[in-house]
C-alpha cells in the first residue's frame, strides 16, 4: 500500500479557507478564527491509497480534511476489512487517538487528500479558553456516532439492495452538500470498498450494484460510481437524508 506524504510548512490562511464560504458550515467568530489560525501547524498532502492514520498508532496530530475523500476501517487478523465510515472535507480525524491514547481504527485516502494539521497537545487550550469550539468538537463526535448508528442499522436490517442504495445515497448527499461534484456526480469508490462497507461478498455486491444500474440509478466506472438518481436511491433505502442545517468544523 502506498504511503506517500508531502508535508508543507506553509498553510492556507484560515481566513481564506475554501470551506468557509460553503453554506454547509457555520461561521467562526473573530476570536475563534484567530485561535484556529494559531492552532494549525501546517498542511499535509496524501496520495490516493495512502494510509493517513494506523490502528494502534500514537499520533501527535489531529487533522481536518481540507480536500478529498477517504475512509476509516478496521482489519481482522486474516486480512478481512470492515469500512466504518467515509471522510470528506470538514471532517476531523485523529480525535479518538487523542482521547484514548491510540487509534482504534485506520484511515486511508480514496483520492488525493489535503489535511490541515493540528498539534493534539494544544487541544486542552481549546477546551479551556474556547468553549464554543469545544462544543463544536463534541457536536462533531456526536454526529459521527449518529452516522455510525445509521450504518449499523443498514448492515443489520436492510436488504442487500437497500444497503447499497443507502450507502451510495449517503455518499452522494454528503458530496453534494460539500460541492464535491463538478457537473458529474462521481464517487471515487470501487466495488470492493462497497463490499467491505456493507459486509457482503464481492460477488453479491456486484450483482446488487448491477440491479441499481439496470434501474438507471447509477453508472459504474472503472474507478468509481456515477450517481444518476440520488432521490430514488434514498427512496429504495428508506433513508430520509442527513437532516442537517449548518454544521461546525475546526
Amino acid at each position: 500500500m502506498a504511503t506517500s506524504r508531502r508535508i508543507h510548512s506553509f498553510k492556507t490562511p484560515c481566513e481564506q479557507c475554501p470551506l468557509r464560504p460553503l453554506p454547509h458550515f457555520r461561521e467562526f467568530s473573530r476570536d475563534e478564527l484567530e485561535f484556529v489560525s494559531r492552532f494549525k501547524r501546517g498542511e499535509l498532502a496524501v496520495d490516493a491509497g495512502s494510509t493517513i492514520l494506523v490502528e494502534g498508532a500514537h499520533s501527535a496530530h489531529l487533522f481536518t480534511v481540507l480536500a478529498g475523500w477517504g475512509f476509516r476501517y478496521k482489519m481482522l487478523e486474516d486480512g478481512r476489512r470492515q469500512i466504518l465510515n467515509y471522510i470528506m472535507p470538514g471532517d476531523l480525524i485523529g480525535l479518538q487517538g487523542t482521547i484514548a491514547g491510540e487509534m482504534q481504527h485506520s484511515v486511508e485516502a480514496l483520492s488525493p487528500v489535503s489535511l490541515c494539521v493540528f498539534e493534539r497537545d494544544r487541544l486542552m487550550t481549546l477546551y479551556n479558553k474556547h468553549p464554543s469550539l469545544a462544543f463544536d468538537i463534541t457536536w462533531i463526535a456526536a454526529r459521527e456516532e449518529r452516522i455510525l448508528d445509521e450504518h449499523l442499522l443498514s448492515i443489520g436490517r436492510r436488504t442487500a439492495l437497500e444497503r447499497a442504495a443507502y450507502l451510495i445515497a449517503f455518499l452522494f448527499e454528503r458530496g453534494r452538500k460539500l460541492n464535491l461534484f463538478n457537473g458529474r456526480t462521481f464517487i471515487p469508490i470501487t466495488q470492493q470498498h462497497i463490499a467491505d462497507t456493507l459486509g457482503l461478498s464481492i460477488v453479491h455486491t456486484n450483482k446488487t450494484l448491477k440491479k441499481l444500474g439496470e434501474r438507471g440509478l447509477i453508472r459504474w466506472q472503472e474507478r468509481g460510481c456515477e450517481v444518476l438518481n440520488g432521490e430514488e436511491l434514498m427512496a429504495i433505502s428508506g433513508w430520509e437524508g442527513l437532516g442537517e442545517s449548518k454544521r461546525p468544523f475546526i
